[in-house]
């Protein structure tokens, strides 16, 4: 039984970045065009494997950076220089996780777009 509750506290933490997150529900819809263009595209079984990680990744990102601004606000409510820094860090993780998986994303689509657009 507690391996039941462990998962319905992860799938807690997932919706409440869901319902609670703007930049999370942006990553969740860039997810779904990227599987869009890859069911589109046809890509292959390596793409597929490639995209998955940099969806998994980034959006375990953003949810690691909800996490550590929810626990610094619970900690402070002033501006504090150390818990900006924080702060500043874990966003910039999600920056480096989403700018990867977007060139990485292009990498993968964009020589099948310049083929389609080709063919047009």
């Amino acid at each position: 039984m507690k391996i039941f509750k462990s998962f319905a506290f992860a799938f807690n933490g997932i919706k409440i970045c869901f319902t609670s997150e703007t930049n999370f529900k942006i990553h969740v819809v860039l997810a779904a065009v990227a599987i869009l263009m890859g069911m589109v595209f046809n890509i292959s079984t390596t793409e597929w494997g490639v995209i998955f990680l940099c969806i998994a990744f980034v959006i375990s990102m953003e949810m690691i950076n909800t996490a550590i601004e929810k626990l610094c606000d619970e900690v402070t409510k002033d501006i504090h220089p150390v818990i900006k820094k924080v702060k500043d860090i874990a966003a910039g993780a999600v920056l480096v996780a989403a700018g990867s998986s977007f060139v990485i994303g292009s990498i993968i689509f964009l020589p099948k777009i310049i083929i389609y657009i080709k063919t047009l």
